[in-house]
């Protein structure tokens, strides 16, 4: 990608005072179901109602407008401590004498209500009541499709920017696919986005089996299993540090435990829920299911996510976090629970491996489809960290954002460019919106664009350019699927049985 040129400080001014107008479009119209599992669904963006649009701009826009009030009458110290610069890249190749040929987009769904299910805590771990959601629990919210349709409308401006498609672009068959895990957080992630890429194009987001359900592409559950692979991922969480896993996150358990008042909560008192230690997590490994982890990392993950999530969308800070001032570094450090929570569940070298196998071959079979101009995949950040353990990326922090891993609605994106010589190159990057873009809802532009974090990939070489060889590139994936083979012939119990 072109490096972009930052705004001066009076025109990002102009920016801003034009955020308060900006509105939130409307919830996604309910998918249609399907009743024959793994029938292809297919969904577009027209059906999104225009009047329920219009309403939720008009309510955004009070929202707005009633948010940006109160924080003029707020004293200067409750001023957020550092405003991010416009120009977020970080690590990005120099791609000025390339072109660009094709995007390969694997998206988290952004923002959306909290879950309620599979044993979370959140709703019972403190005496407070939570934001009132614009959507059902783990559904994406209205700001969610606010913010995604802001994303689709960057991902078009670049593209137009670096010639890959043309203004007003209506895709012939085949060059554009949107395809979507059969959850409504990520159909409608997928539609939002869409709306804001193509609005032109009536795309299609296509999601397979049952409305509601995971997909085998896209879910990161355990597709191998054997007793010999469960007691390697046994030893591996060893490795890593067992129980104690989370031994770090002593300050960040009580800073989380003191903003919710966590021991005056309706499951504290009745013994429900228990003290917040270090030295408890447990993972169990089962076939055709995501790894469990439980003990007080999973418990304080619920409460975690839920917070993480109101603080996105509640505008007064102090409400967000129920009373309590919070600094931007206490806000990251209760993230970082959730975030160790997923790395746990889903970066283990042996889970990835397993679990990422059915995403990386459709991966793969995009990007060297070259018929394909942009594919737009939709799923979760249990995807994204199979993918990226699995394709042995490099260890990475992500700056401007709370989740130094998979920040809501992040962007693993997958690029091929040419050179003047026809010569093929890669670049692999993270593109996400900030902190603040993401409570603010602000307009993105290539002049006020999300952060991008380029990618690096262990063993692997980049040229003067930041650029990796496409096949190279490539060749990771090839590995990665190929590790799946290589785990299945070693712990089958069939083979140890015979030896």
């Amino acid at each position: 990608m072109k490096k972009n040129t930052p705004l001066s400080l009076f025109a990002a001014a102009a920016v801003l005072l034009q955020l308060c107008s900006c509105g939130s479009a409307g919830q996604s119209a309910p998918a249609a179901q399907t009743s024959a599992a793994e029938t292809t669904v297919t969904t577009t963006a027209a059906e999104t109602s225009a009047a329920e649009t219009s309403a939720a701009t008009a309510t955004a826009a009070e929202t707005t407008a009633e948010s940006v009030t109160e924080s003029a009458a707020e004293p200067e110290e409750n001023a957020p401590e550092e405003q991010a610069p416009v120009s977020m890249e970080t690590n990005r190749a120099d791609t000025e004498n390339y072109t660009l040929k094709q995007v390969v987009v694997m998206s988290r769904h952004n923002i959306r209500a909290p879950l309620v299910s599979n044993g979370a805590a959140n709703v019972i771990a403190t005496p407070h009541e939570w934001f009132s959601w614009t959507a059902n629990a783990s559904e994406l919210s209205l700001r969610g499709g606010v913010l995604e349709t802001e994303m689709g409308q960057y991902f078009r401006k670049w593209l137009e920017s670096e010639g890959l498609i043309p203004e007003n672009y209506l895709p012939e068959d085949g060059e554009v696919r949107f395809y979507a895990n059969s959850k409504q957080r990520t159909i409608a992630t997928a539609q939002y986005f869409s709306s804001g890429f193509l609005p032109g194009a009536n795309v299609t987001i296509e999601h397979t089996g049952e409305f509601g359900s995971m997909q085998p592409t896209f879910n990161p559950c355990i597709t191998f299993f054997s007793d010999a692979y469960a007691q390697a991922v046994q030893e591996q969480f060893e490795e890593l540090g067992g129980a104690q896993i989370a031994a770090e996150l002593a300050d960040n358990y009580k800073l989380l435990a003191d903003t919710v008042d966590y021991t005056e909560s309706e499951g504290y008192l009745s013994g429900e829920l228990t003290d917040f230690v270090t030295d408890d997590t447990v993972v169990l490994p089962e076939a055709d299911k995501e790894l469990t982890v439980s003990g007080t990392l999973k418990t304080a993950s619920s409460v975690s996510d839920a917070l993480v999530l109101q603080y996105y969308e509640e505008p007064d800070e102090v409400k967000a976090a129920f009373g309590s001032s919070l600094t931007n570094e206490q806000w990251e450090q209760i993230a970082a629970i959730t975030t160790k929570y997923s790395m746990v569940r889903h970066g283990m070298p042996l889970i990835a491996v397993n679990a990422a196998n059915p995403l990386l071959k459709e991966i793969r079979s995009e990007f060297t489809n070259d018929s394909r101009k942009f594919t737009f995949l939709c799923g979760h950040d249990a995807n994204i960290i199979n993918l990226l353990t699995a394709l042995e990326a490099e260890d990475y922090q992500l700056p401007y954002n709370l989740d130094k891993k998979t920040p809501i609605g992040v962007k693993l994106v997958f690029e091929k460019w040419e050179d003047a010589e026809g010569r093929e190159f890669a670049a692999a990057e993270l593109v996400y919106q900030s902190t603040e873009q993401l409570r603010s809802a602000s307009i993105l532009t290539l002049d006020t664009p999300p952060a991008v974090y380029g990618l690096s990939f262990k063993g692997l070489e980049k040229n003067a350019d930041g650029l990796y060889s496409y096949d190279d590139l490539i060749g990771r994936f090839d590995k990665a699927v190929g590790a799946y083979d290589e785990l299945v012939e070693k712990y089958s119990d069939a083979l140890d049985d015979a030896a």
